[in-house]
């Protein structure tokens, strides 16, 4: 089972049908929206200051979410899927985007809707991602605009594909296989 613990006096706040992996952990100031997926050893670390996360996201194993005391919040939209071992700390994600595998995006950057963070990338402090940009590099820089629908389609895919995967597990507890 998950761990969620009360921190500050706050309690996380967690939709319905999400689905927490046994080993990820939600701590303190942290609402979740419905249909939301935050897989194998994914931390949410809302001890200093406010995660708002939006319906059907998906945090992908080993990734960190986070916040500055006193100074930023963390934002999430709707259907954003959070790639393996990303770092988001104090920024804002808007709907429909994708940040890759292995990416950090830090304090005060917005990452706009449809936006592509590409695996590996260092969004610095601040940074503006417009809608529908892909960015890559560390310091990541944009590099071209995405077509919309396509992004669209193809992160809202990405998003709905989660909450399928999370169908797959239930509370059961098997025995290993010998042998």
């Amino acid at each position: 089972m998950a761990l969620i613990k009360k921190v500050r006096g706050f309690i996380p706040k967690i939709g319905d049908n999400c689905f927490l992996a046994d080993n990820a952990t939600v701590v303190g100031d942290v609402t979740m929206g419905e249909g939301c997926s935050i897989w194998f050893g994914a931390v949410l670390r809302g001890d200093v200051n406010t995660i708002t996360i939006g319906d059907r996201v998906n945090i992908q194993d080993n990734s960190v979410v986070h916040t500055l005391y006193e100074k930023s919040v963390t934002e999430i939209g709707n259907d954003v899927s959070v790639g393996h071992n990303v770092v988001i700390h104090g920024a804002k994600i808007c709907d429909k985007a994708l940040i890759g595998m292995g990416s950090v995006v830090m304090d005060h950057a917005v990452v706009g809707e449809g936006a592509i963070v590409a695996a590996g990338s260092v969004v610095l402090g601040g940074t503006q991602i417009g809608p529908h940009e892909l960015w890559a590099g560390s310091p990541a820089k944009f590099k071209k605009m995405v077509d919309p629908a396509q992004a669209s389609e193809i992160n809202v895919k990405i998003a709905r594909n989660y909450l399928m995967y999370s169908t797959w597990y239930d509370d059961q507890e098997v025995e290993p296989i010998k042998g």
